[in-house]
């Protein structure tokens, strides 16, 4: 993503040395330009049309499946991996369908929240949108479908899933991000553990090690996950939109640097809400003690 790219190259130029006035002065000298960064940011995540929204057919000859809730949970959109004959194992063309749903929704101020779950009963496989991603793990996540997980905001697993990254076993590493991420997401020396020993564990010890933010107990339709995923996509959607994807943002940007830079960071994210409707909006619901309605704008 280039402005993401231009942004990490922005941080790097002005990281300060902390605690000397150089660098302070020279991260007050590019604050601006980090503002000017995020507002390109902002603008690339807002919707260039009227927010139309793509579907995808759910055929045989689709590997994924996009559902567009309506009703009261309107906003939420359902990304289903559907290959049930390769153990939903992914594909060149799974990938270039994912990419396209990812393209797809990243414009569209109309999205809340993106769940990513499995078509196929017992098994998951598994972006950098900027709306939250919840990986509803039901199955198994091995491999290359827990490195997709690892790249979602949030995970929920049922009690009896199974993560893993266990590319040792076939002589090879993790290389879509595992050794990366799962080191973030439980620290060093256990994702080490796990991955030289190329081991599988079920939702509940994953909750334990924190690769999951929840673990549920499985029930008789093979869903209890998803259906968790969905009560906490509910809890999102009422917000409003454009300060959750800059909370992202500037959770996401600010991890990767120093205090000081993080700070400024979300100094700049803040700055790209004040001018929204969204937040004339809220202001009014609470003056008028009424449930605000965000748009998006």
């Amino acid at each position: 993503m280039a402005v993401l790219v231009g942004c990490r190259v922005l941080l790097q130029a002005i990281r300060p040395q902390t605690g000397t006035i150089e660098g302070v002065r020279r991260l007050q000298e590019h604050t601006k330009s980090l503002h000017n960064v995020l507002n390109n940011k902002l603008q690339y995540i807002r919707p260039t049309s009227n927010g139309a929204t793509r579907h995808y057919s759910s055929d045989n000859k689709d590997d994924l499946s996009i559902r567009y809730l309506d009703g009261e949970d309107s906003g939420i959109v359902v990304f289903g991996i559907n290959r049930p004959k390769q153990k939903n194992a992914i594909s060149k063309n799974l990938v270039i369908q994912m990419t396209e749903a990812v393209e797809s929704v990243k414009k569209n101020s109309k999205v809340r929240t993106v769940i990513i779950c499995s078509m196929v009963p017992g098994i998951f496989c598994a972006g950098n949108l900027p709306m939250p991603t919840i990986a509803a793990i039901d199955g198994a996540a091995l491999g290359g479908g827990l490195e997709m997980a690892l790249s979602c905001d949030i995970r929920i697993a049922s009690n009896n899933a199974k993560l893993g990254l266990t590319e040792t076993k076939l002589a090879i590493i993790p290389g879509a991000g595992g050794t990366q991420r799962l080191p973030r997401a439980i620290g060093v020396a256990l994702a080490k553990e796990l991955i030289f020993a190329a081991r599988a564990i079920d939702g509940t010890e994953a909750k334990r090690l924190g690769l999951v933010s929840h673990a549920v107990e499985q029930n008789k339709s093979g869903d209890a996950a998803y259906l968790r995923a969905l009560d906490l996509a509910r809890e999102f959607n009422p917000n409003g939109p454009i300060a959750i994807r800059m909370a992202k943002l500037a959770i996401n940007q600010g991890i990767e640097v120093d205090l000081n830079t993080g700070l400024a960071i979300e100094e700049a994210c803040y700055a790209q809400v004040i001018p929204t409707k969204d937040r004339l909006e809220g202001l009014a619901a609470f003056k008028e003690k009424r449930p605000p309605r965000f748009k998006g704008e």
